[in-house]
């Protein structure tokens, strides 16, 4: 459970003069005496989750122990945004992940804070294309409300975010299940080619090797009874 020192109404006021393009961080903190990086954190979690984050019981993520790791390794590495990390890592602010931070560079172990919500809750699950069609929808009509996506068609909040990435630009055709399907060779870049004909060449002489073992086993035994 989340508890705000402003209410919901007020803060998504500030996101929204924001979203105008009228007014910058700087301008709000000044007019609002309001902390610069904390309208940030408000913008960011609203960009993640969606309004719900404000709300008082918006449910708390479980971590485990590794996936806290990944998070804090990936901040260290100085390579992500905070917004690309809450996105990846589904946390809903700095203030968590710098908790983590500080365990983990002062050598105190990170422990499970309990089994991941969206790994459960996938585990088996497979999403047909209409479904897929159905869940970005939703995700539209609701502002890119990825966390309520997630939580209402019980899919983790990556997959919704990254169908939604997808049809965006690739529309239905992006949404496909692509795993296991082969490209035609026409779809073939050159290299790919190469190493194509390189795997079947290896292949083949590795047919070729397990065929001359055979063949000299075969010659040992008939030497064996003649």
């Amino acid at each position: 459970m989340t508890f705000y020192k402003y209410p919901k109404e007020f803060m998504l006021k500030m996101i929204q003069l924001y979203l105008t393009g009228d007014y910058s961080f700087e301008t709000l903190s000044k007019k609002f005496k309001i902390h610069k990086s904390t309208l940030k954190e408000w913008f960011l979690k609203y960009e993640v989750f969606g309004e719900t984050v404000f709300d008082s019981d918006f449910p708390q993520r479980k971590y485990t122990k590794i996936q806290k790791m990944q998070a804090v390794e990936d901040y260290l590495s100085g390579e992500y945004s905070l917004l690309e990390l809450m996105r990846k890592h589904q946390f809903s602010g700095r203030t968590i992940l710098m908790k983590w931070v500080k365990k983990y560079t002062s050598h105190s172990e990170l422990k499970d804070s309990g089994k991941g919500m969206n790994q459960a809750m996938t585990k088996g699950k497979k999403i047909t294309l209409e479904e897929r069609i159905e869940i970005v929808d939703y995700c539209l009509q609701h502002q890119k409300n990825y966390h309520l996506t997630a939580e209402t068609y019980q899919v983790s909040y990556q997959q919704v975010y990254q169908w939604v990435k997808k049809f965006e630009v690739h529309g239905e055709e992006g949404l496909q299940d692509r795993r296991g399907r082969r490209k035609d060779e026409s779809e073939l870049t050159t290299e790919e080619k190469l190493k194509l004909e390189i795997r079947r060449i290896e292949r083949e002489n590795e047919r070729l090797r397990a065929e001359n073992l055979f063949l000299k086993k075969l010659e040992e035994i008939e030497r064996r009874y003649r």
